[in-house]
């Protein structure tokens, strides 16, 4: 006899007052300008917060465990949701240049959030595929957006092999559940023990396939070919969308699937390391050769996947701990320097790093905030990006992985050269012609680069503000519903 499972609206709430604002934005594009909708969208990304505090240790679930409102889901959410807040404000005063200044942009973006806030709420892997799959499509629309050849060709490599990964992805799914009987996470995590060598085979061949899917998503070296062309390629307030908000949402799951679902299935995490050397390599040397600012960022969004990706090596206590703080730090960040970019740049194709120079005594308030953002980038106290890689080092060397937190540190050194020569550039005088930035009022971008750069500092001072709040071992060990 069918059971219909319990639907309850309390764990909905922050992904329906999100989708509540992609279809205001779809319907009230025909009446109102495309800033009012931009403002009502920001109310919504608000209120979409206000529910998950109070679903604060509630531990509700949805749809019989489909879908589930714990507080790893709730403080992964809070990020996405800060970063989509990012992503609106700076679009305030960039999209009429960007040429994606219509209603359809504040849609297909909020259309995207809600499917990255069905990834970070997931109980089993089709709700996940189905979150996956919504911000995917609305991503690669957000990236041929704009009327020009390279949106469009940045978008169809977007496309092209976004889609490979979800069929990889989907195959990966499909083996699982033939292994273990089971889509939930949960139901997953109580079956990898004791399963026939026969069934441990496809649950093997199954999480190889899953990780090869969530590679493509979060641009893990060798399936990180799309993410330079295509944030070069992009408007930038969807460069900036697509490095952070979509990140997290694609780490969300990784963390939903290997340090819930398959933290006990053998086989996935010692390819993991090996695509993390490679992944902090590659990203590392790549960005040492770009002379293109927005390029540069890109190679190091890629760098910053492989620190990222340490954390999954950890126990779920340590990693999703570690994860939750970094991915917070690496919104701040990454979104501040982007918005930067978005200000002054003449053109979507963003500027080169020769055009810095000088940048201190033109803006000097936008000069000091990029340096802070780029020191944390490369991890240097006091902010907020060292603590990040300490963290991700240590769930490393927690799982045993010595010779790759030595890589790692090799690679931050490294690092340190890509960053730093810009920043010295901006306070060097320029003896050229003036330099042309765009100019006019920016408020919105002013205070989102103002947020990011205050939220690395204090922190990276202080840095149990967040960390002592992620940190509590309860929250990481009901990944899969223990």
């Amino acid at each position: 006899m069918l059971t219909v499972p319990e639907v309850h609206l309390a764990p909905l709430l922050p992904v329906l007052i999100v989708l509540a604002g992609a279809v205001a934005s779809t319907v009230l594009g025909f009446h109102l300008p495309r800033r009012a909708l931009t403002f009502i969208n920001l109310a919504m990304l608000v209120l979409s917060g206000i529910s998950m505090g109070y679903l604060w240790n509630s531990g509700e679930a949805a749809f019989g465990g489909a879908l589930q409102a714990d507080n790893a889901a709730i403080l992964l959410g809070l990020t996405i949701l800060l970063g989509s807040a990012m992503t609106l404000l700076v679009s305030l005063d960039t999209a009429f240049r960007a040429r994606v200044s219509f209603p359809e942009f504040d849609a297909m973006l909020m259309y995207a959030v809600t499917g990255t806030l069905l990834i970070a709420f997931s109980g089993d892997l089709i709700t996940m595929l189905i979150g996956l799959e919504i911000m995917s499509l609305s991503g690669y629309v957000l990236a041929t957006m704009q009327d020009s050849r390279q949106a469009e060709e940045s978008g169809l490599k977007y496309f092209l092999l976004g889609a490979a990964g979800s069929a990889v992805l989907i195959y990966g799914i499909a083996f699982v559940y033939g292994a273990t009987g089971s889509l939930n996470y949960a139901g997953i995590a109580a079956k990898t023990a004791g399963l026939t060598p026969g069934n441990l085979g496809v649950l093997v061949g199954g999480a190889l396939l899953l990780l090869a899917g969530f590679a493509f998503k979060v641009a893990l070296a060798p399936f990180h070919q799309w993410t330079p062309d295509v944030y070069s390629g992009a408007p930038t307030s969807v460069s900036l969308f697509l490095s952070t908000v979509v990140k997290v949402a694609a780490f969300a799951g990784m963390l939903r699937v290997f340090g819930g679902a398959l933290q006990n299935a053998p086989g996935w995490a010692p390819v993991l390391q090996i695509l993390i050397a490679v992944t902090l390599i590659v990203g590392n040397a790549a960005s040492l050769f770009q002379t293109n600012f927005k390029r540069m960022l890109a190679y190091s969004a890629v760098a910053h996947t492989g620190f990222l990706a340490m954390t999954l090596l950890g126990t779920p206590g340590m990693g999703g701990a570690a994860m939750a703080y970094y991915l917070l730090v690496y919104t701040l960040m990454t979104a501040a320097a982007f918005a930067i970019v978005a200000a002054l740049q003449r053109s979507e194709k963003g500027m080169e790093i020769s055009d810095l120079r000088g940048l201190y005594y033109r803006h000097p308030a936008y000069a000091v905030a990029l340096a802070a953002c780029l020191a944390s980038l490369a991890g240097l106290p006091p902010f907020a990006g060292f603590f990040g890689k300490y963290l991700a080092f240590q769930a490393a060397l927690q799982g045993g992985y010595v010779w790759l937190a030595v890589l790692a540190a090799l690679a931050s050194v490294a690092a340190l050269v890509y960053y730093l020569r810009p920043a010295m550039l901006m306070f060097m005088p320029d003896r050229t012609p003036a330099r042309e930035y765009a100019h006019g009022e920016r408020p919105a971008t002013t205070f989102t680069v103002a947020l990011g750069v205050i939220g690395v500092t204090v922190l990276g001072i202080l840095p149990n503000l967040w960390y002592g709040w992620v940190a509590n071992p309860g929250i990481w060990g009901a990944l899969a519903g223990r």
